[in-house]
């Protein structure tokens, strides 16, 4: 089994590519090709043409979360694959989701309408289980919240009738991978906690070997104390890569780097590595 992993958008990139804050990565096995997310704007699509990626072959796209910087290039996406395609994501990403800045509330929901997006091509498959998507790829589903120490950002907001209360980011998923190694984890901003994420893998999969992280791990606005439980319990993993982007934050980053060494890397825009 061949997989290879592709960073269309990310806030950082390699020379010549646009980088963009958000987050787009296209996960292609032997058999499927799913896109998970699709970034602020134009990045994704731009940098798909830089790389030579024809998006019309991409068979289903997944959305980690409803936020602006996962599902704002949607509709650039969509117009370069010209074809009927497969959304797939939790029911809350329809929910008006907001940021706090100090006393300002501002919208950071997906930017378009239901009716807008299927128009041009995608027909929404709204679920909190898992979806297995081939013999190789699967959604998580809905991640369970079992640390005591990975809260939700306090910024983060839903308008509830006219009143705004925090967001529970249930929408929150990410990609498994199934590799002749073991398993690779794909993960959007992981709102709900990266060490959340891998316990729900393992619980998924009967605690089958994690050997990548790739992607957001939303650690940007964190405790040290809490950089630290985290790189704790992730080297327990025995990884073999961990490629970190998005909302990990510059302190994260560096904790990281100093602790997994060799096998840790920045995943920006224009990277793409195989797993096989």
């Amino acid at each position: 089994m061949t997989v290879r992993l592709t960073t269309l958008s990310e806030n950082t990139a390699h020379m010549g590519f646009l980088a963009e804050w958000g987050l787009s990565i296209l996960v292609e096995t032997d058999d499927c090709k799913v896109l998970l997310d699709s970034g602020m704007g134009i990045s994704a699509a731009h940098n798909a043409d830089l790389m030579g990626i024809d998006l019309s072959s991409v068979d289903k796209i997944v959305l980690s979360h409803a936020h602006t910087d996962h599902t704002g290039g949607l509709r650039d996406i969509l117009r370069r694959m010209r074809k009927q395609v497969e959304v797939i994501a939790h029911p809350d990403i329809w929910i008006p989701k907001y940021v706090h800045f100090g006393e300002v509330s501002r919208y950071a929901g997906i930017p378009y309408t239901r009716e807008e997006l299927e128009s041009l091509g995608a027909f929404f498959n709204l679920t909190s289980e898992p979806v297995r998507i081939s013999d190789a790829v699967m959604t998580t589903g809905e991640i369970e919240m079992t640390t005591g120490y990975e809260k939700i950002d306090e910024r983060l907001c839903i308008k509830s009738g006219e009143r705004m209360v925090p967001d529970p980011l249930a929408d929150d998923l990410a990609l498994v991978v199934k590799t002749g190694t073991g398993l690779a984890i794909i993960t959007g901003c992981a709102h709900r906690g990266i060490v959340n994420t891998v316990r729900h893998v393992q619980k998924l999969t009967g605690s089958e070997y994690i050997h990548t992280i790739v992607g957001g791990t939303h650690l940007i606005l964190s405790s040290q104390e809490r950089i630290n439980s985290t790189a704790e319990e992730i080297r327990e993993l025995g990884l073999m890569r961990l490629g970190v982007s998005h909302c990990t934050g510059f302190n994260a980053c560096a904790a990281l780097a100093a602790e997994f060494g060799q096998i840790f890397f920045l995943n920006n825009a224009g990277t793409q590595i195989s797993l096989d």
